[in-house]
């Protein structure tokens, strides 16, 4: 008997002799007919919220892929002792969804700096690069002067209103770096990191533009080794080297901006008992950095030391809602791709879940109709939902149905990745591994030494004033145009003047006047050849 007639024969065996986890009214007709009815009336009730957003809350989840989108939903509903697949997510609830076109301009799988500045800047670019235009090159710092592109966060600032940054990664990380910063690399976290030449052409590191470039009133994240002067010992973990400050200009970036904060409310934290004890009511500004780098993963997070996203984003709400203006918040689940990153299907869906709840608080704390929220990825990963394991069934599980070479697989797999382990040419044989531990790493076809990313749409999901905006499939870097139309911010006012005409825009090339534009042909070739070392190379 051929392999797909084996394949064929077990699969009509499952589903003959498999276990049913259906409950009793889900084999009744009436029972979908009746569900269906009720999510027609209410499609059918909705009324279009035309108003002006006071607030934008935006939600973005790093890597956050369909599919982990739907295998964390399952998880949620698992983890509260139901099958999962029926769970409603908070993001679940949002009645407007539609899809974004990640590519870059010179990539066809982006980046989290590339598409960070779509969403963020309105703009697409180039692959490694942030708060620039595509004239710009990766890593060539002259290219950088005059193709700076502002992002929503500061068209919000400029308004009048509250802006804040909330993140699980570090805050000079390339999501949050976007709303602040202009880099021809984001790996330019500090000046350790720079070239020499980039720092005599004039560039400066996203860290010290963290100061200076916007004045954000919330800072939440992880990144202190890269705000103090090379050796300072960290607060938390003195006897780690690779934790303590990296500084080469000996510059305290920390004490710089309480200085700058004088006068006003402001503090800065690196606990959860610091953290507690600032008041939002009183408090003007915030910093809190809570790890050297990126924050622990929701898994393996210090309770008593770091606070869950779900906090973080409650504190940074209830600072920032104060103004009467409005505010507009970035909260990142930026572990969600890092786990990807590793291959821990684990971790990731556990990051997604933590992140569902930040949502959740934030819709609790906000109005739906002066609040525009929004929930999007960046960009997604190659991990796979296959097999076809039984209703309930773990999604950290195994497939019930074994392959051709009579080893089983697991539900959740990577395309690429370090999961690829193959020995005498066979792969391992994992009926007796537990695959529902947060440190399994899932098999992957092709080896890798970090997963990549890959480059299917991604869903964009929205409620609150003018949500009806985001439909349809679009270009990612519609979404920053269409949340400042929603809240009048930036320079397309029409929203706030009751217009909807297409207005006259007059658009020009800056031009580089410092030299570089001529050196820009001869380092065009050069710095796309760099581009394809570096993507094969960075973590994004």
């Amino acid at each position: 008997m051929g392999l797909t007639r084996v394949a064929t024969l077990a699969l009509f065996l499952l589903v003959a002799f498999g276990p049913s986890n259906a409950k009793v009214e889900e084999e009744n007709p009436e029972f979908w007919r009746s569900q269906a009815r009720k999510t027609l009336q209410s499609v059918l009730d909705r009324k279009l919220n035309t108003n002006v957003a006071r607030n934008i809350l935006f939600f973005l989840g790093d890597g956050m892929g369909i599919t982990t989108y739907t295998a964390a939903r399952i998880l949620k509903g698992q983890l509260q002792n139901h099958t999962g697949e029926e769970t409603v997510m908070t993001m679940d609830t949002f009645p407007n969804v539609g899809l974004a076109k990640t590519y870059s301009v010179d990539f066809q799988i982006p980046d989290s700096a590339s598409t960070a500045t779509a969403y963020l800047c309105g703009v697409k670019t180039n692959l490694n690069t942030i708060g620039v235009s595509a004239a710009a090159r990766n890593g060539v710092c002259k290219s950088q002067k005059g193709n700076e592109v502002t992002s929503i966060l500061k068209w919000a600032k400029d308004a009048g209103k509250s802006v804040g940054i909330v993140t699980t990664t570090r805050v000079q990380h390339a999501t949050p770096a976007t709303t602040y910063a202009h880099s021809a690399s984001r790996k330019w976290y500090s000046d350790a990191d720079m070239p020499d030449a980039a720092k005599k052409d004039g560039c400066t590191d996203i860290a010290s533009q963290l100061l200076k470039n916007t004045d954000i009133d919330v800072i939440i994240g992880g990144g202190r080794k890269y705000m103090t002067p090379k050796g300072t010992k960290d607060p938390e973990y003195p006897r780690d080297y690779s934790s303590r400050g990296k500084r080469k200009d000996r510059r305290n970036l920390i004490d710089e901006w309480q200085s700058m904060k004088i006068g006003k409310v402001a503090h800065y934290v690196w606990n959860k008992t610091e953290f507690n004890a600032v008041d939002p009511e009183t408090t003007d500004y915030l910093m809190a950095l809570f790890e050297p780098g990126d924050l622990r993963f929701e898994a393996e997070r210090d309770p008593n030391m770091d606070p869950s996203i779900v906090e973080t984003t409650e504190k940074a709400i209830r600072i920032l809602q104060k103004n009467p203006k409005g505010f507009f918040l970035l909260v990142e689940g930026g572990r969600i791709d890092q786990a990807h990153h590793a291959g821990r299907a684990y971790m990731a869906l556990h990051e997604t879940v933590a992140f569902d709840y930040a949502i959740a608080k934030g819709l609790e704390l906000t109005k739906e109709h002066e609040t525009l929220t929004i929930v999007m990825a960046d960009h997604s990963h190659p991990v796979t939902f296959n097999g076809y394991p039984f209703r309930g069934q773990s999604i950290l599980g195994k497939s019930p149905l074994w392959a051709t070479d009579m080893l089983p697989f697991t539900t959740l797999m990577y395309g690429n990745g370090p999961g690829h382990k193959i020995a005498n040419g066979k792969r391992p044989d994992i009926r007796s591994v537990n695959t529902k531990t947060k440190d399994y790493v899932q098999l992957s076809a092709v080896p890798t030494e970090s997963t990549t990313h890959s480059g299917e749409d991604v869903a964009v999901l929205a409620r609150g004033p003018m949500a009806h905006l985001f439909q349809g499939v679009q270009e990612q870097n519609y979404i920053a145009h269409a949340m400042a139309y929603a809240a009048c911010v930036g320079a397309d006012l029409r929203h706030c003047q009751g217009q909807t005409e297409v207005p006259v825009v007059h658009t020009s090339v800056t031009s580089n006047r410092n030299g570089s534009g001529a050196a820009r042909g001869s380092e065009a070739l050069l710095s796309s050849v760099l581009s394809v070392l570096v993507a094969l190379l960075v973590q994004m």
